[in-house]
């Protein structure tokens, strides 16, 4: 079911960055930001920090704005917004629902370190499944949690450029998925390595399956209470 709220989160952000007639970055991706109907479905909601872009555009420069713990280091730094920074958030929230604990400990203290530094440490040094939420290790096969795992690792490099696109991530969590039946997994290269069969494919279903991410109403609740 995760991988499945997954895919519909990453649906959204995508829909934002490049099916919407104008570009958006959403800008405060975070689990408390993501609702769940009585069926789980994911939908991406407060749009209050979101800013429009021209086409031609790049980038945006800003006061620093977001929450800590899913702000992109890069942006932090430099205050310059891009899509790639929506995709550390959303690195974030994937480790998340990897491991259903929080981006920032609830204690302080100089031993606790934050999520991300937790997971990255444990990808260095292969003891993912120490850190994974058990529900997560029980349900899925252990190929598939190294593939999203290691999906979430490109997400949260600390340059920006060689983070996967929104477009990409989905793909690739679509073949994860879809690797559940047919028991393969795609390699997960780099843009270039995108194959044009996958590419199609994939532009054909977007603006079906991506828009009801928006549909928002009263039962629904944050993605974080659920963990």
């Amino acid at each position: 079911m995760r991988l499945r709220i997954a895919i519909e989160i990453a649906n959204a952000v995508f829909y934002l960055h490049s099916a919407a007639s104008v570009p958006i970055y959403h800008r405060d991706i975070k689990s408390s930001n993501i609702l769940l109907d009585d069926k789980y479905k994911a939908k991406v909601s407060d749009f209050g920090t979101s800013r429009s872009i021209a086409l031609e555009q790049t980038h945006l420069t800003t006061r620093v704005q977001g929450t800590f713990g899913y702000m992109d280091p890069e942006y932090f730094r430099s205050s310059q917004f891009t899509e790639k920074s929506d995709v550390y958030s959303f690195g974030v929230v994937l480790v998340e629902l990897l491991t259903g604990q929080k981006p920032i400990p609830t204690k302080q203290s100089e031993e606790v370190r934050g999520l991300v530094s937790l997971f990255l440490l444990s990808m260095q040094g292969n003891s993912l499944f120490d850190i994974l939420d058990s529900r997560v290790v029980n349900d899925g096969p252990e190929k598939e949690i190294i593939e999203v795992a290691k999906l979430a690792k490109r997400c949260l490099n600390l340059n920006g450029k060689r983070r996967p696109t929104m477009k990409r991530v989905t793909m690739e969590l679509e073949l994860i998925k879809a690797s559940k039946e047919d028991n393969v997994i795609e390699g997960s290269g780099d843009e270039e390595s995108e194959t044009d069969d996958i590419i199609e494919s994939w532009d054909d279903i977007a603006s079906y399956s991506i828009t009801e991410s928006f549909e928002i109403d009263s039962e629904t609740v944050p993605l974080n209470s659920s963990f």
